[in-house]
């Protein structure tokens, strides 16, 4: 009877172990820093940064087992067939089949030259502002950036001719509102004669970067478009380099900063964690994965 008793004490002591391990996965227990103790960890670390190939290798090499960057980061007609069911990441009871109508908008295949040497993924964040950090940027020899669509069909077209010849990246099967205007985008610019190529985002790509992180600690409903980026540039790209990073309210000079450079409207904190998401990067950074620009470039050359 002792015997059997203490298998049975042990089974469920197991079985509370493993319910606790599952709680502290879901509801992680851990202190998030205080916007303070980010500014005081920033500036320890300075200036100093050092590119370490073994981090950026093995990065690369994670993403690629996981998600595919190469040939899955967008919707083609290699990987998308017509027939093809492309389910929502965002919405998981909604798809979109590959039709006649929709498969001519997919390009052929990947149409980036790989790998690409030095990028930039330049994010919203307000200490964009006042950085002195375009030049540096405009030196990277590809630069990812995003913004929200302009409704205005005529206003938008003219705005996309700052950028030249580029590529416009739209997750257009991540959420069914989103599909029309996408596709609205892609009517826009080829009717405008655009020398821009629209490229839509791969939901598959989106939602195994999003379980690749989650496993990492980042627990948030769903990944910021900035952090989807930096995935995708960790995966096409030899150098990466970000700006405009920074989800504290302030800055290194301990100012306030508004969390986007054009307004200061912050993010519902059920949907995305960007102060996780920015420890992620940031222990990125410190390992020499990636580099982050964080306070004013103009100084830091100096």
């Amino acid at each position: 009877m002792v015997f059997l008793r203490c298998r049975r004490s042990n089974y469920v002591w197991a079985t509370l172990g493993v319910l606790a391990l599952l709680w502290l996965y879901i509801f992680p227990v851990y202190r998030i820093p205080s916007d303070k103790e980010m500014v005081d960890e920033v500036l320890r670390q300075g200036q100093t940064w050092t590119r370490n190939q073994t981090g950026v290798d093995l990065y690369r090499k994670l993403l690629t087992e996981c998600c595919d960057p190469k040939r899955m980061f967008a919707v083609t007609k290699e990987n998308s067939p017509i027939g093809k069911v492309l389910w929502y990441d965002g919405e998981i009871y909604h798809y979109h089949r590959v039709n006649n109508e929709t498969y001519p908008f997919f390009v052929q295949d990947t149409p980036l030259h790989l790998p690409l040497k030095k990028c930039s993924v330049v994010g919203n964040g307000g200490v964009l502002k006042h950085s002195c950090c375009g030049k540096e940027i405009d030196q990277a020899d590809f630069i990812m950036s995003f913004q929200n669509l302009l409704w205005s069909r005529k206003s938008f077209v003219e705005s996309m001719k700052a950028y030249g010849s580029s590529y416009i990246y739209i997750p257009a099967f991540s959420m069914k509102p989103g599909t029309d205007p996408s596709l609205r985008v892609y009517h826009s610019l080829a009717d405008s004669a655009s020398n821009q190529t629209v490229l839509f985002a791969n939901p598959d790509f989106l939602k195994n970067v999003g379980r690749f992180w989650k496993n990492h600690g980042v627990h948030g409903k769903r990944l910021s478009t900035g952090l989807f980026l930096v995935s995708l540039a960790l995966g096409l790209c030899e150098e990466v380099t970000t700006y405009g990073f920074w989800p504290f309210s302030v800055g290194l000079d301990e100012q306030p900063v508004s969390h986007h450079y054009y307004d200061n409207i912050l993010p519902s904190s059920r949907f995305h964690a960007m102060p996780e998401e920015f420890l992620q990067l940031w222990h990125l950074h410190k390992s020499g994965t990636l580099r982050m620009r964080v306070g004013d470039c103009a100084k830091e050359g100096q």
